[in-house]
Protein backbone atom coordinates (compact mmCIF):
# COMPACT_ATOMS: atom_id res chain seq x y z
CA UNK A 1 0.00 0.00 0.00
CA UNK A 2 1.31 3.35 -0.95
CA UNK A 3 1.36 5.76 2.18
CA UNK A 4 2.96 9.14 0.00
CA UNK A 5 0.63 11.80 0.01
CA UNK A 6 -1.31 12.34 -3.11
CA UNK A 7 0.24 14.34 -5.96
CA UNK A 8 -1.23 17.62 -7.23
CA UNK A 9 1.21 19.00 -9.43
CA UNK A 10 3.20 16.55 -11.34
CA UNK A 11 5.60 17.76 -14.21
CA UNK A 12 6.64 14.29 -16.21
CA UNK A 13 10.16 15.11 -18.61
CA UNK A 14 8.56 18.16 -19.61
CA UNK A 15 10.26 20.93 -22.16
CA UNK A 16 8.30 24.39 -22.22
CA UNK A 17 8.59 26.95 -25.05
CA UNK A 18 7.79 30.41 -24.96
CA UNK A 19 7.09 32.38 -27.71
CA UNK A 20 10.45 34.47 -27.28
CA UNK A 21 11.98 31.45 -27.14
CA UNK A 22 13.24 30.49 -23.95
CA UNK A 23 12.92 26.83 -22.97
CA UNK A 24 12.97 25.15 -19.54
CA UNK A 25 14.46 21.26 -19.85
CA UNK A 26 13.15 18.39 -18.98
CA UNK A 27 11.29 19.27 -15.49
CA UNK A 28 10.80 16.43 -13.37
CA UNK A 29 8.68 17.35 -10.26
CA UNK A 30 5.87 16.49 -8.27
CA UNK A 31 4.27 18.80 -5.86
CA UNK A 32 2.36 16.24 -3.12
CA UNK A 33 -0.52 17.48 -0.94
CA UNK A 34 0.98 18.85 2.42
CA UNK A 35 4.22 20.23 0.62
CA UNK A 36 5.13 23.70 0.54
CA UNK A 37 7.69 24.42 -1.72
CA UNK A 38 9.99 27.63 -2.99
CA UNK A 39 11.09 27.89 -6.79
CA UNK A 40 14.29 29.39 -6.48
CA UNK A 41 17.48 30.68 -8.43
CA UNK A 42 19.27 33.19 -10.39
CA UNK A 43 17.62 36.14 -12.30
CA UNK A 44 16.61 35.02 -15.39
CA UNK A 45 16.72 31.28 -14.91
CA UNK A 46 13.02 30.52 -15.66
CA UNK A 47 11.77 30.80 -12.46
CA UNK A 48 8.19 32.36 -13.41
CA UNK A 49 8.18 30.91 -17.23
CA UNK A 50 8.01 27.32 -14.75
CA UNK A 51 4.90 28.77 -12.49
CA UNK A 52 3.33 30.31 -15.40
CA UNK A 53 3.33 26.87 -16.66
CA UNK A 54 1.49 25.52 -13.83
CA UNK A 55 -1.44 27.79 -15.09
CA UNK A 56 -1.21 26.37 -18.95
CA UNK A 57 0.56 29.75 -19.87
CA UNK A 58 3.39 28.27 -22.01
CA UNK A 59 3.48 25.70 -24.61
CA UNK A 60 4.85 22.16 -23.48
CA UNK A 61 7.02 21.41 -26.39
CA UNK A 62 7.78 17.50 -25.19
CA UNK A 63 6.77 15.75 -21.86
CA UNK A 64 3.75 16.03 -19.95
CA UNK A 65 2.25 17.54 -17.28
CA UNK A 66 -0.52 16.60 -14.88
CA UNK A 67 -3.15 18.01 -12.52
CA UNK A 68 -4.33 15.37 -10.37
CA UNK A 69 -5.79 17.73 -7.64
CA UNK A 70 -7.49 19.82 -9.59
CA UNK A 71 -9.65 16.82 -11.40
CA UNK A 72 -10.56 15.63 -7.78
CA UNK A 73 -11.31 18.87 -5.85
CA UNK A 74 -12.54 21.11 -8.11
CA UNK A 75 -14.94 21.28 -10.71
CA UNK A 76 -13.64 25.12 -12.11
CA UNK A 77 -13.88 25.01 -15.89
CA UNK A 78 -10.02 27.00 -15.71
CA UNK A 79 -6.87 25.97 -14.48
CA UNK A 80 -6.32 29.96 -13.84
CA UNK A 81 -9.40 29.94 -11.52
CA UNK A 82 -8.74 26.82 -9.49
CA UNK A 83 -4.84 28.79 -9.60
CA UNK A 84 -4.51 31.98 -8.96
CA UNK A 85 -0.56 33.32 -9.55
CA UNK A 86 0.30 36.53 -7.83
CA UNK A 87 3.19 37.93 -9.60
CA UNK A 88 5.44 41.27 -9.44
CA UNK A 89 4.18 42.31 -12.81
CA UNK A 90 0.55 41.73 -12.94
CA UNK A 91 -1.74 42.48 -15.55
CA UNK A 92 -5.04 42.60 -13.60
CA UNK A 93 -8.18 41.52 -15.72
CA UNK A 94 -9.85 45.21 -13.64
CA UNK A 95 -7.02 47.27 -13.92
CA UNK A 96 -4.41 47.94 -16.95
CA UNK A 97 -1.62 50.19 -16.67
CA UNK A 98 -2.20 51.23 -20.21
CA UNK A 99 -5.28 53.25 -19.79
CA UNK A 100 -3.03 55.55 -17.26
CA UNK A 101 0.06 57.78 -17.94
CA UNK A 102 2.28 57.45 -15.38
CA UNK A 103 1.75 61.18 -13.48
CA UNK A 104 -1.72 60.05 -13.56
CA UNK A 105 -0.90 58.37 -10.01
CA UNK A 106 0.11 61.59 -8.42
CA UNK A 107 -2.98 63.52 -10.37
CA UNK A 108 -5.30 64.07 -7.74
CA UNK A 109 -7.14 66.29 -9.20
CA UNK A 110 -7.93 64.39 -12.26
CA UNK A 111 -11.94 63.26 -12.73
CA UNK A 112 -12.76 59.95 -10.17
CA UNK A 113 -12.68 57.41 -12.85
CA UNK A 114 -9.93 54.58 -11.60
CA UNK A 115 -11.29 51.61 -10.23
CA UNK A 116 -11.31 51.95 -6.45
CA UNK A 117 -9.21 49.27 -4.11
CA UNK A 118 -12.40 48.13 -2.61
CA UNK A 119 -14.31 47.31 -6.20
CA UNK A 120 -10.56 45.91 -7.00
CA UNK A 121 -11.31 43.61 -3.99
CA UNK A 122 -14.71 42.63 -4.74
CA UNK A 123 -14.05 41.36 -7.91
CA UNK A 124 -13.08 38.04 -5.91
CA UNK A 125 -14.95 38.28 -2.54
CA UNK A 126 -18.07 36.60 -1.90
CA UNK A 127 -19.09 38.76 0.92
CA UNK A 128 -18.21 42.24 2.29
CA UNK A 129 -17.42 40.76 5.47
CA UNK A 130 -15.24 38.54 3.83
CA UNK A 131 -13.70 41.94 2.04
CA UNK A 132 -13.33 43.76 4.68
CA UNK A 133 -11.77 40.93 6.78
CA UNK A 134 -9.21 40.07 4.35
CA UNK A 135 -8.82 43.84 4.21
CA UNK A 136 -8.15 44.54 7.50
CA UNK A 137 -5.37 41.29 7.69
CA UNK A 138 -3.58 43.07 5.03
CA UNK A 139 -3.85 46.42 6.15
CA UNK A 140 -5.80 47.82 3.64
CA UNK A 141 -8.94 48.92 5.19
CA UNK A 142 -8.96 52.65 5.56
CA UNK A 143 -7.24 52.47 1.71
CA UNK A 144 -10.51 50.76 0.03
CA UNK A 145 -11.96 54.07 -0.83
CA UNK A 146 -8.89 55.11 -2.81
CA UNK A 147 -7.93 54.47 -6.47
CA UNK A 148 -5.85 51.83 -7.19
CA UNK A 149 -3.87 53.70 -8.92
CA UNK A 150 -3.01 55.90 -6.07
CA UNK A 151 -1.91 52.73 -4.08
CA UNK A 152 2.19 52.68 -2.83
CA UNK A 153 4.15 49.72 -4.97
CA UNK A 154 4.12 48.01 -1.20
CA UNK A 155 -0.08 48.69 -1.20
CA UNK A 156 -0.48 47.70 -4.70
CA UNK A 157 1.37 44.34 -3.92
CA UNK A 158 -0.74 43.64 -0.91
CA UNK A 159 -4.28 44.07 -2.64
CA UNK A 160 -3.09 41.66 -5.01
CA UNK A 161 -2.12 39.36 -2.55
CA UNK A 162 -5.37 39.25 -1.01
CA UNK A 163 -7.78 39.64 -4.16
CA UNK A 164 -5.78 36.42 -4.73
CA UNK A 165 -6.55 34.58 -1.39
CA UNK A 166 -10.33 36.30 -1.59
CA UNK A 167 -10.74 33.97 -4.75
CA UNK A 168 -9.97 30.73 -2.40
CA UNK A 169 -7.85 29.24 -5.08
CA UNK A 170 -6.84 25.48 -5.03
CA UNK A 171 -3.23 26.08 -5.20
CA UNK A 172 -1.98 30.21 -4.49
CA UNK A 173 1.49 30.72 -6.50
CA UNK A 174 3.26 33.97 -4.65
CA UNK A 175 6.22 34.85 -7.13
CA UNK A 176 8.27 37.09 -5.20
CA UNK A 177 5.62 38.45 -2.41
CA UNK A 178 7.64 40.24 -0.19
CA UNK A 179 9.41 42.23 -2.73
CA UNK A 180 8.91 46.09 -2.15
CA UNK A 181 7.89 45.49 1.56
CA UNK A 182 9.80 46.71 4.61
CA UNK A 183 11.67 44.19 6.72
CA UNK A 184 8.69 44.56 9.57
CA UNK A 185 6.02 43.90 6.97
CA UNK A 186 8.49 41.51 5.39
CA UNK A 187 8.21 39.59 8.66
CA UNK A 188 4.57 40.35 9.42
CA UNK A 189 3.17 38.99 5.69
CA UNK A 190 5.78 35.67 6.13
CA UNK A 191 4.10 35.11 9.31
CA UNK A 192 0.40 35.68 8.15
CA UNK A 193 1.33 33.49 5.35
CA UNK A 194 2.85 31.08 7.27
CA UNK A 195 -0.84 30.78 9.46
CA UNK A 196 -2.07 30.14 6.01
CA UNK A 197 -0.29 27.40 5.12
CA UNK A 198 -0.72 26.04 8.84
CA UNK A 199 -4.59 25.96 8.34
CA UNK A 200 -4.08 24.39 5.18
CA UNK A 201 -3.72 27.06 2.40
CA UNK A 202 -1.58 25.17 -0.73
CA UNK A 203 1.31 28.36 -1.22
CA UNK A 204 4.04 27.89 -4.09
CA UNK A 205 6.68 30.43 -3.75
CA UNK A 206 9.19 32.18 -6.21
CA UNK A 207 12.02 33.73 -4.15
CA UNK A 208 15.38 34.22 -3.88
CA UNK A 209 17.12 32.24 -1.50
CA UNK A 210 17.44 34.99 1.38
CA UNK A 211 13.99 35.38 1.16
CA UNK A 212 12.42 32.40 1.66
CA UNK A 213 10.11 31.55 4.99
CA UNK A 214 11.21 29.31 7.53
CA UNK A 215 8.05 27.26 7.02
CA UNK A 216 8.80 26.11 3.36
CA UNK A 217 9.35 22.20 3.28
CA UNK A 218 10.64 22.02 -0.20
CA UNK A 219 12.99 23.61 -2.98
CA UNK A 220 13.31 23.72 -6.50
CA UNK A 221 16.50 25.42 -8.14
CA UNK A 222 16.67 26.30 -11.34
CA UNK A 223 19.84 27.53 -13.54
CA UNK A 224 20.02 28.41 -17.39
CA UNK A 225 16.31 26.82 -17.48
CA UNK A 226 17.32 23.45 -16.19
CA UNK A 227 17.04 21.71 -12.48
CA UNK A 228 19.77 22.57 -10.05
CA UNK A 229 18.42 20.62 -7.53
CA UNK A 230 15.45 19.60 -5.88
CA UNK A 231 13.82 18.07 -2.79
CA UNK A 232 13.28 18.82 0.83
CA UNK A 233 14.73 21.64 2.45
CA UNK A 234 17.91 20.91 3.84
CA UNK A 235 20.44 23.47 6.12
CA UNK A 236 23.43 24.66 4.09
CA UNK A 237 26.29 26.46 4.82
CA UNK A 238 25.70 29.96 6.12
CA UNK A 239 26.20 31.99 2.68
CA UNK A 240 28.34 35.17 2.58
CA UNK A 241 25.33 38.22 3.65
CA UNK A 242 24.62 40.45 0.47
CA UNK A 243 26.92 43.25 1.55
CA UNK A 244 29.86 40.41 2.26
CA UNK A 245 29.30 39.06 -1.16
CA UNK A 246 29.14 42.91 -2.58
CA UNK A 247 32.53 43.42 -1.15
CA UNK A 248 33.95 40.46 -2.18
CA UNK A 249 32.92 41.63 -5.80
CA UNK A 250 34.24 44.75 -5.27
CA UNK A 251 37.57 43.56 -4.24
CA UNK A 252 37.36 41.60 -7.80
CA UNK A 253 36.51 44.32 -9.41
CA UNK A 254 39.09 46.39 -8.44
CA UNK A 255 41.57 43.84 -9.17
CA UNK A 256 41.05 43.38 -12.93
CA UNK A 257 38.88 40.00 -12.78
CA UNK A 258 35.47 42.18 -12.64
CA UNK A 259 33.48 42.97 -16.21
CA UNK A 260 32.72 46.70 -15.27
CA UNK A 261 34.48 49.43 -17.27
CA UNK A 262 36.37 51.77 -15.59
CA UNK A 263 37.01 53.90 -18.58
CA UNK A 264 34.99 56.70 -17.05
CA UNK A 265 36.29 58.52 -14.13
CA UNK A 266 35.29 61.01 -11.92
CA UNK A 267 34.78 64.33 -12.74
CA UNK A 268 36.58 66.86 -10.15
CA UNK A 269 34.20 69.41 -10.76
CA UNK A 270 33.42 71.92 -8.01
CA UNK A 271 29.84 71.70 -6.56
CA UNK A 272 27.43 74.49 -6.97
CA UNK A 273 26.88 76.22 -3.73
CA UNK A 274 22.88 76.53 -4.96
CA UNK A 275 20.89 73.52 -3.14
CA UNK A 276 20.13 71.01 -6.73
CA UNK A 277 16.53 70.62 -4.07
CA UNK A 278 15.51 72.59 -1.91
CA UNK A 279 11.75 71.37 -0.06
CA UNK A 280 10.33 74.11 2.72
CA UNK A 281 7.70 72.71 4.97
CA UNK A 282 6.01 70.99 2.38
CA UNK A 283 2.92 69.20 3.15
CA UNK A 284 0.83 66.74 0.63
CA UNK A 285 -2.49 65.55 2.01
CA UNK A 286 -5.08 63.51 0.00
CA UNK A 287 -9.07 63.40 0.92
CA UNK A 288 -7.95 64.51 4.30
CA UNK A 289 -5.10 62.31 4.84
CA UNK A 290 -1.23 63.56 5.35
CA UNK A 291 0.89 61.56 2.99
CA UNK A 292 3.91 64.66 3.49
CA UNK A 293 3.76 66.46 6.68
CA UNK A 294 5.58 70.08 7.53
CA UNK A 295 8.55 68.69 5.44
CA UNK A 296 11.85 70.59 4.98
CA UNK A 297 14.97 69.12 3.08
CA UNK A 298 18.04 70.30 1.35
CA UNK A 299 19.87 68.47 -1.14
CA UNK A 300 23.43 69.87 -2.74
CA UNK A 301 24.51 69.02 -5.96
CA UNK A 302 27.19 65.95 -5.90
CA UNK A 303 25.61 64.49 -2.34
CA UNK A 304 24.48 60.75 -2.51
CA UNK A 305 21.50 60.37 -0.04
CA UNK A 306 19.96 57.12 1.16
CA UNK A 307 16.32 57.60 1.24
CA UNK A 308 14.76 55.35 3.76
CA UNK A 309 11.63 54.32 5.62
CA UNK A 310 8.81 52.11 5.94
CA UNK A 311 5.94 51.25 3.71
CA UNK A 312 3.36 54.35 2.87
CA UNK A 313 6.50 56.42 4.90
CA UNK A 314 5.96 59.14 1.86
CA UNK A 315 9.00 58.31 -0.12
CA UNK A 316 7.54 57.54 -3.33
CA UNK A 317 5.44 60.63 -3.13
CA UNK A 318 8.50 63.08 -1.70
CA UNK A 319 10.59 62.01 -5.02
CA UNK A 320 7.17 62.74 -7.38
CA UNK A 321 7.85 66.42 -6.28
CA UNK A 322 11.09 66.39 -7.73
CA UNK A 323 10.94 64.43 -10.62
CA UNK A 324 8.29 66.45 -12.04
CA UNK A 325 5.49 64.16 -11.69
CA UNK A 326 3.30 65.55 -8.73
CA UNK A 327 0.93 68.16 -9.22
CA UNK A 328 1.43 70.02 -6.00
CA UNK A 329 4.72 70.58 -6.17
CA UNK A 330 3.20 74.28 -8.27
CA UNK A 331 1.64 74.80 -4.87
CA UNK A 332 4.56 74.52 -2.24
CA UNK A 333 7.79 75.98 -1.88
CA UNK A 334 9.94 73.12 -3.78
CA UNK A 335 13.25 74.56 -5.60
CA UNK A 336 14.82 72.34 -7.80
CA UNK A 337 18.49 73.37 -9.58
CA UNK A 338 17.49 76.77 -8.23
CA UNK A 339 14.48 77.63 -9.56
CA UNK A 340 11.45 77.17 -7.77
CA UNK A 341 8.66 74.83 -9.59
CA UNK A 342 5.88 76.95 -11.12
CA UNK A 343 8.29 79.69 -12.33
CA UNK A 344 8.00 78.93 -15.91
CA UNK A 345 9.63 75.60 -16.25
CA UNK A 346 7.98 72.56 -17.91
CA UNK A 347 8.02 69.10 -16.62
CA UNK A 348 10.05 68.53 -19.42
CA UNK A 349 12.68 70.54 -18.54
CA UNK A 350 12.90 69.03 -15.31
CA UNK A 351 12.98 65.56 -16.70
CA UNK A 352 16.51 66.51 -18.83
CA UNK A 353 17.98 66.61 -16.03
CA UNK A 354 16.76 63.84 -14.15
CA UNK A 355 17.07 59.81 -14.39
CA UNK A 356 14.35 58.06 -12.87
CA UNK A 357 14.02 54.30 -12.03
CA UNK A 358 10.63 53.61 -9.69
CA UNK A 359 9.22 50.19 -8.72
CA UNK A 360 6.22 51.19 -10.90
CA UNK A 361 7.80 51.98 -13.74
CA UNK A 362 7.85 48.90 -16.49
CA UNK A 363 4.11 48.26 -16.23
CA UNK A 364 3.76 51.58 -18.39
CA UNK A 365 6.23 50.24 -21.53
CA UNK A 366 2.76 49.22 -23.46
CA UNK A 367 4.21 49.89 -27.05
CA UNK A 368 6.37 46.62 -28.12
CA UNK A 369 9.51 47.62 -27.59
CA UNK A 370 13.07 45.76 -27.42
CA UNK A 371 14.68 45.80 -24.45
CA UNK A 372 17.32 48.10 -26.34
CA UNK A 373 14.75 50.56 -27.54
CA UNK A 374 12.97 50.74 -24.01
CA UNK A 375 16.91 51.73 -22.41
CA UNK A 376 17.21 54.30 -25.23
CA UNK A 377 13.84 56.22 -23.95
CA UNK A 378 15.69 56.87 -21.37
CA UNK A 379 17.66 59.90 -23.89
CA UNK A 380 14.08 62.23 -24.62
CA UNK A 381 12.76 61.12 -20.62
CA UNK A 382 9.27 59.23 -22.28
CA UNK A 383 8.06 55.83 -22.98
CA UNK A 384 7.62 55.83 -26.76
CA UNK A 385 10.40 55.68 -28.99
CA UNK A 386 11.98 58.90 -30.28
CA UNK A 387 15.27 58.95 -32.60
CA UNK A 388 18.40 58.82 -31.13
CA UNK A 389 22.09 59.63 -32.77
CA UNK A 390 24.94 56.95 -33.06
CA UNK A 391 26.60 57.93 -29.86
CA UNK A 392 23.75 57.35 -27.56
CA UNK A 393 22.85 54.36 -29.41
CA UNK A 394 26.75 53.18 -28.76
CA UNK A 395 25.89 54.29 -24.93
CA UNK A 396 23.43 51.88 -24.65
CA UNK A 397 25.06 48.82 -26.44
CA UNK A 398 28.23 49.27 -24.45
CA UNK A 399 25.77 49.64 -21.03
CA UNK A 400 24.26 46.16 -21.94
CA UNK A 401 27.71 44.83 -22.46
CA UNK A 402 29.00 45.72 -19.00
CA UNK A 403 25.57 44.47 -17.24
CA UNK A 404 25.38 41.00 -19.45
CA UNK A 405 22.45 42.35 -21.30
CA UNK A 406 23.94 42.05 -24.70
CA UNK A 407 21.82 39.02 -25.52
CA UNK A 408 18.40 39.71 -24.84
CA UNK A 409 18.90 43.69 -26.32
CA UNK A 410 16.64 42.37 -29.53
CA UNK A 411 14.38 40.60 -27.47
CA UNK A 412 10.76 42.34 -26.49
CA UNK A 413 10.90 44.04 -23.53
CA UNK A 414 7.59 42.80 -21.98
CA UNK A 415 8.82 39.29 -22.84
CA UNK A 416 11.75 39.37 -20.13
CA UNK A 417 11.71 38.19 -16.70
CA UNK A 418 11.50 41.16 -13.72
CA UNK A 419 14.48 41.36 -12.90
CA UNK A 420 16.07 41.64 -16.58
CA UNK A 421 13.40 44.05 -17.33
CA UNK A 422 14.32 46.12 -13.85
CA UNK A 423 18.24 45.83 -14.94
CA UNK A 424 16.94 47.75 -18.38
CA UNK A 425 15.20 50.32 -16.72
CA UNK A 426 18.60 50.94 -14.49
CA UNK A 427 19.96 51.38 -17.59
CA UNK A 428 17.87 53.68 -18.71
CA UNK A 429 18.39 55.75 -15.75
CA UNK A 430 21.81 56.36 -16.13
CA UNK A 431 22.25 56.58 -19.71
CA UNK A 432 22.35 60.52 -20.47
CA UNK A 433 24.42 61.02 -17.34
CA UNK A 434 22.18 63.06 -15.77
CA UNK A 435 22.68 65.61 -12.91
CA UNK A 436 20.09 63.97 -10.37
CA UNK A 437 19.89 60.44 -10.36
CA UNK A 438 16.57 58.81 -8.45
CA UNK A 439 16.36 55.12 -8.39
CA UNK A 440 13.49 53.92 -5.76
CA UNK A 441 14.15 50.23 -5.09
CA UNK A 442 16.42 49.83 -8.18
CA UNK A 443 17.38 46.44 -7.20
CA UNK A 444 13.97 44.67 -6.92
CA UNK A 445 13.80 41.06 -8.41
CA UNK A 446 17.82 41.40 -9.51
CA UNK A 447 20.27 38.06 -7.99
CA UNK A 448 22.95 39.11 -5.60
CA UNK A 449 25.71 38.95 -7.96
CA UNK A 450 23.68 41.29 -10.22
CA UNK A 451 22.90 43.71 -7.14
CA UNK A 452 26.95 43.74 -6.64
CA UNK A 453 27.40 44.66 -9.97
CA UNK A 454 25.07 47.62 -10.61
CA UNK A 455 25.84 48.84 -6.95
CA UNK A 456 29.67 48.83 -8.06
CA UNK A 457 28.52 50.37 -11.05
CA UNK A 458 27.02 53.27 -9.14
CA UNK A 459 30.25 53.58 -6.93
CA UNK A 460 32.69 53.64 -10.18
CA UNK A 461 30.87 56.47 -12.75
CA UNK A 462 29.03 58.66 -10.45
CA UNK A 463 30.60 61.39 -11.08
CA UNK A 464 31.79 64.24 -8.21
CA UNK A 465 28.79 66.53 -9.00
CA UNK A 466 26.19 64.18 -9.95
CA UNK A 467 23.22 63.85 -6.69
CA UNK A 468 21.82 60.61 -5.81
CA UNK A 469 18.84 60.00 -4.24
CA UNK A 470 18.58 56.03 -3.59
CA UNK A 471 15.83 54.07 -2.30
CA UNK A 472 15.76 50.84 -0.47
CA UNK A 473 14.21 48.69 2.58
CA UNK A 474 17.50 47.03 2.42
CA UNK A 475 20.71 48.57 4.20
CA UNK A 476 22.75 46.06 2.31
CA UNK A 477 22.01 47.52 -1.04
CA UNK A 478 23.23 51.13 -0.50
CA UNK A 479 25.97 52.15 -2.62
CA UNK A 480 29.17 52.84 -0.59
CA UNK A 481 29.40 56.25 -2.29
CA UNK A 482 26.32 57.08 -0.28
CA UNK A 483 27.05 59.55 2.79
CA UNK A 484 24.03 60.55 3.91
CA UNK A 485 20.91 59.46 4.80
CA UNK A 486 16.91 60.71 4.78
CA UNK A 487 14.47 58.98 7.32
CA UNK A 488 10.50 59.48 6.89
CA UNK A 489 7.69 57.99 8.99
CA UNK A 490 4.12 58.57 8.96
CA UNK A 491 5.12 61.17 5.79
CA UNK A 492 7.46 63.28 8.59
CA UNK A 493 11.12 63.22 8.51
CA UNK A 494 12.39 61.26 11.99
CA UNK A 495 16.15 61.19 11.05
CA UNK A 496 18.85 63.46 8.94
CA UNK A 497 22.37 62.22 9.24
Amino acid sequence: MNDEPKPLIAFRRASIQRSNGFTLREIDWTIREGETWAITGPMGSGKSTLAETILGRHRVASGEIDRPALSQTSRRQRTSDAIRLVAFREESRLFSPAKHYYQQRFNFIDPVDDLSLEAFLRATADSADALHDMARHFGLERLLPLSFLKLSHGQSRRARLAQALLAKPELLILDDPFLGLDKAAREELAGMLGSLVKAGTRLLLVVKPGAMPAWVTHVLELQNGSVHGLGPRTPHPQPLSPAGRGETKRAETRAGRGEINLRAPRLPEGKSEVPIIQLTSVTVAYSGQPILNDVSWSVGAGEKWAVLGPNGAGKTTLLSLLCGDHPQAYAHDVRLFGQRRGCGESIWDIKRKVGLLSPELHVYFTEPLTAERVAATGFSDTMTPRPTSPEQDETIRSLFREFGLAAIASRPFAQLSAGEQRLVLFVRAVAKNPPLVILDEPFQGLDDNTISRARDWLDLHLREDQTLLFVTHHDEEIPRCVTRRLRLDGGRIVQIE
